[in-house]
Formats: C-alpha cells, structure tokens, sequence
C-alpha cells in the first residue's frame, strides 16, 4: 500500500513515482488524485464537477476549462463514465454532471505503483491445463483490448498500452512452450489443421466459452471477427474465417442459426464434439469408434445418402411456403427447444424432431426442398423411395416397413449423428386404409400402414414424407404430421427465376432472345430443366450453335405433348 499513501500525499505530483506511467498532464494528474482520496473515504463515485470544483474556483468558472482533463483522462482508461457508452458521443459540457470512477486499470497501478502484467515464469509447461490457463488469460486481454477500442478507440494510450502487454505475453508462451518437452495436446492440433494465428484465436475463444460453460457471450459471429480485427478492412477480410469453405467450419467448429432480439437470424459458434472433446480429455480414449455415414450406407441397400449442397435461400419457394419453412427452423432452435422443455410442452428426452408432409404435383421442388432444409439444419439425408417398397419385398412388405425405420436408427447409432429421414412417394403408406372385402392383400396392406404409423409414432428426429395426393392421405397419417406444406406449379414470375437460374451461362444466345416469353408457359421446375437439357443438346449439333427462344418453345411444345407428369425430380435451386 506504499505507493497508495506515497500518490496521495505528494505535494508535488510530478514527482509522485506513478506520474510517468500515467502519460497525461500534471492537471490531470491532480484530479486522478483528488477522486483517489475519496475514493480511500470510501466514496467510489464522483461527479465531474465535484472533481474539479476541489481544484478550481467556481466563481471564476476555472473548472470548465479542465473539462478537457476529464475527457482525456476518460481516453486514457484510468477512469471511466456511467451515463455513456461511447466516449465519441459526448460533449466535453455534458460531461460535467456525469458520474465518474476510477478505472480498475488505474487502481492496480495505484495498488502496485507498476502496470506491467504479471507474466508466468518461463519454465515448460507441467500439462495442458497450465497451457490453457495462459492461453485463456491471452483472450481475456483480447477482450480488454476489443473493449477498450469500442469506448476509446483503436489508438488510445490505453488500447496501445494493453497491446504491448497482450505482445509480451504472446512472447512469453512461446517461449514456455520452447521449453517444453511433452507434446501439448492443442499444440499439436493446430499445427495438423495448419491454423494460422487469427483463426488460433477464434478456436481458443470458444474453447474459453466452453470451460466457463457460457452460452453466446464470445460466440457470436461479429465478436468473434472484431475480437481478431483492428480496423474496419480486417474485419471484412477476416469474416472469410468464419464462412463455409474455410478451414475452421465443419471439421472443426460448426454454428447454430439463432433468432435475434430484432427479428434477423445470428449464428452462434461451437467446437464440434469430437474435437472438444480430444482437447478437454486429451489422454482419454473414446469407448465407441464414432463411424462415418457415407461408410456405413454402403453396407446396405435400403437408403440413398444425400449431402445437401445448398440450403433454403437457394431455392425457389413461394413466399407463404418460404414463410412456413422459416418458422419450422426457428421452432427447431436450440433455444426454442430449452423453453418448450422448462414449459413441459417437449418430453426432455427428446431433441430437435418434427415430422413434415410435403405435397403437391410432380417436378415442383419437394424432394429438393427437403434437402435443402436439411442443410440448413446442418445435416445429411437419408432418402429412401417407399414406392420400391412392394416390388422389393413381395409377400414381406410388412416386415421391411419396420425394418426402414430399424435400419435409420442403427445407422444413426453408428454415425453418432441425426440425418433427416426423407420418405419419398409415400403414397401407399398414407393412403386411405382399404375398407373391401378383406382378402389378403388388403390386410396386408392395411397391416403396412398399421406398422409405418406406429414407427411414427415412435420416431425420434426429423421426418419429411412427401406425396403427389393429398386428397387420398389417411386422416390418421394427417394428424402425425406437424406441418403439411403444399407446393404448387411455379407462378410467371417464379419461372422466370427458374429459367435465369437453369439456363447456360457461358452458351451464345440470339439477340431476340428472351426469357419473359419462355416464363409465360406454365411448366414446373423440373420440366424447365429438362426442356433446357432438350434444346442444349439440339443446338450442340448445330454448325452455328445459337441459343434461339423458338429452340426452347420447340422442346416445350413437346414437353407439354408428351405430358411427363411422373417425371421425378430432385427439386430447384433459386
């Protein structure tokens, strides 16, 4: 407490021992003075003018004219303000009513009469834990340094000061770990996915979250790129390394889409399982081998695997489908899902689970849909055509209903993950229960149905069914789905998006072109697809290949002829 008595007392502040630490003026050192012996009586705020009104003759009116003290004093980070929260916002005059304390940066250096940070000794580190101890106080002074910008501003004394000590500390880790003989665990990880030092920083920072068990205070996208960034330019740069195709997104860390205060939709980032995992227990050794899906679907023939490559902003959706398919990701939310458990709506043995009814005509996006809002949940597809399910299991159609769902809950087990289970044409299974004679096929039939709604029943997960009938569909079946989302031909306007979107971009087309003509003919998205496909390959034939509008009228025209109503289609992109 020696330098405490020893700053208070100076007659001369100039000559206190702090007074060179401090980087401001000898007026400004005596206020810091005068709100420190109130501060010891036991007053821990001060408005700005009770400050200076200790200094300065308030008939004179001497005391505005230091005004400018307090806001340099409040850039400098020895003391800060309550009213505001940006230093840029205020006036030096609306300052003088303002309560102000005295910051705990300047209260270390007045306890300890030195600002330096206490560094760790360099000697090797005992285990990872030590390593993690360091590296979590390395993102702690990220955090003071990202705080300090926000209020003061990219070159304050203060941020330059934390800065040069976050600098000394950075040295002073690599130099421990240099001593260090035993392998650290995240050492080793980093320099096998080849980090580089920013998206070290990202990692370590969520890692920080996962130990303090918090839930979105680092994880959002912005803080985690302004953590990282100390200008407007680094932060456009560096929200590459946080966007799909980098090196830390998937394999690495992945993110939940959450509804924000205003309305918009936030990602919100998290360290995958298994990696966590391997960093928190970095000598223990997983029980179970955690297996791939596109290795285990080729061990049995029942599914087609589909790894979505675009999710719902990619698709052409009618805006009320569009609406639907919005409120169903909200509703799926993990934090949507932790209110309906607190409020006993949702058994908490249950996660993320819904079952949808796709229905409409052929060619109109469903299957393509369904994968789509799979990725936008970040899963896989385990798609299975259930109008294979008579001509492959003549006589056992009942026994193989329950074996697709046994099937999808092994390979789930195996993968340790959740793929959505798509049951396409599912016709048969929803239909209507036949009500005739009672012969065995009917019983079979109707016994089918009896077990695809008790697997129903008992599923776990997300399910999207869909049909091209909604008309025939089993009111018993239409109860079990939670939400039932019609898809409809493409209006004109959505055929034009869809006609954009199909045609060749780099192919050579006649100047009359047009595709306002082309949209003015009701086809579906998968008839437009394969009336394009036509017509390409007509013009490839060609000696002058020239993309002509009648070329495409031509094949549409015999598009609508041929009438292609059961042409199965994997949906439209946007």
């Amino acid at each position: 407490m020696n330098s405490i008595v020893e700053f208070l007392d100076a007659k001369s502040i100039e000559k206190s021992k702090i007074f060179p630490q401090l980087g401001c003026n000898a007026d400004e050192a005596l206020l810091l003075q005068v709100m420190s012996r109130a501060y010891v009586s036991g007053q821990s705020d001060l408005s700005a003018a009770e400050a200076l009104l200790n200094i300065y003759d308030a008939k004179k009116l001497d005391h505005l004219e230091h005004l400018k003290d307090i806001k340099h004093l409040l850039e400098l980070g020895w003391i800060t303000q309550q009213s505001y929260h940006h230093l840029n916002d205020i006036t030096e005059l609306q300052l003088l009513n303002s309560q102000m304390t005295l910051s705990s940066s300047f209260l270390k250096l007045l306890q300890g009469g030195d600002f330096e940070p206490i560094l760790p000794e360099i000697k090797p580190y005992g285990d990872h834990l030590e390593y993690l101890q360091d590296q979590f106080f390395r993102i702690e002074l990220y955090q003071k340094l990202l705080q300090e910008r926000q209020i003061t501003g990219e070159t304050s004394p203060n941020s330059t000061r934390i800065r040069s000590k976050l600098e000394i500390f950075e040295r002073r880790i690599v130099e421990r770990l240099e001593s260090s003989t035993s392998p650290i665990a995240l050492e080793t990880f980093f320099k096998q996915k080849h980090l580089e030092k920013k998206e070290c920083i990202i990692f370590l920072a969520l890692l920080k979250e996962e130990y303090a068990a918090a839930e979105t205070s680092m994880r959002e996208m912005n803080t985690l790129i302004d953590l990282i960034s100390f200008d407007e330019y680094e932060r456009i740069k560096n929200r590459a390394l946080l966007e799909d195709g980098s090196r830390l997104l998937g394999d690495i860390i992945d993110y939940d889409e959450i509804l924000n205060p205003f309305g918009g939709i936030s990602r919100a980032f998290f360290i995958v399982d298994d990696v966590l995992q391997n960093i928190i227990h970095p000598q223990k050794k997983k029980k179970a081998t955690k297996l791939k899906l596109d290795m285990l679907i080729k061990e049995q023939e029942l599914f087609e695997l589909i790894d979505p490559k675009s999710d719902l902003q990619n698709v052409v959706l009618s805006n009320e489908t569009r609406k639907t398919l919005d409120l169903i990701l909200r509703q799926m939310d993990k934090t949507v899902i932790a209110r309906l458990h607190q409020w006993g709506i949702k058994d908490k043995k249950r996660g993320v689970d819904a079952r949808i009814l796709f229905y409409g005509p052929p060619g109109t996006g469903k299957t393509m849909t369904a994968a789509s809002l799979a990725k936008s949940l970040k899963r896989q597809v385990l798609s299975f055509d259930c109008s294979k399910i008579l001509s492959m299991y003549v006589g056992e159609s009942e026994k193989n209903v329950r074996n697709i769902f046994d099937t999808y809950n092994d390979l789930t087990k195996k993968s340790k993950t959740e793929p959505v289970l798509l049951l396409n044409e599912a016709d048969q299974f929803l239909s209507a229960r036949l009500q005739g004679t009672g012969n065995s096929a009917e019983q079979s039939h109707n016994q089918m149905q009896n077990i695809f709604l008790e697997q129903m029943e008992k599923f776990e997960g997300v399910l999207i069914a869909t049909t091209n009938l909604l008309e025939n569909i089993d009111k018993a079946f239409s109860r079990r789905f939670e939400y039932k989302i019609e898809f409809k031909k493409p209006t004109e306007d959505e055929r034009k998006l869809l006609w954009d979107m199909y045609l060749p971009k780099d192919a050579p087309y006649d100047e009359e072109f047009s595709i306002d003509k082309l949209a003015t003919h009701s086809l579906s998205g998968a008839q437009i697809k394969l009336v394009i496909n036509n017509t390409a390959h007509n013009v490839a034939t060609q000696d002058d290949p020239i993309f002509k509008t009648a070329n495409f009228i031509t094949q549409i025209e015999r598009e609508k002829s041929a009438s292609f109503e059961n042409e199965k289609t994997m949906g439209f992109l946007k």
